[in-house]
């Protein structure tokens, strides 16, 4: 099983709570995904699954910026780093 609490399983697009009956999946599917980063098993609910059985969004995007020389993840700045990355704005020139 891939869960270790299995009592709170919940649908990885609209966060439904998914129904077992011992390691039966009732109102839902399994989706396993490998990467050179790790293995993954997502739980999708039947509804969710019938719109798009596509796995997407398993994993959160790491940000990187340049930040006093070195470009570093945002995760890893100090928390008024972070807060001012936040803070940025982006600016769009217009084309020549």
């Amino acid at each position: 099983m891939p869960h270790e609490d299995c009592d709170n399983i919940f649908c990885h697009d609209c966060r439904k709570k998914i129904s077992l009956n011992g390691e039966n999946i009732i109102n839902g599917v399994f989706l396993r995904y490998k990467d050179p980063m790790g293995d993954y098993t997502i739980v999708k609910c039947n509804d969710c699954y019938q719109r798009n059985p596509q796995l997407a969004n398993y994993k959160k995007c790491e940000v990187y910026s340049r930040i006093v020389g070195y470009i570093r993840p945002v995760n890893q700045w100090n928390e008024g780093k972070q807060q001012e990355f936040k803070e940025r704005k982006t600016y769009k020139t217009k084309k020549i």
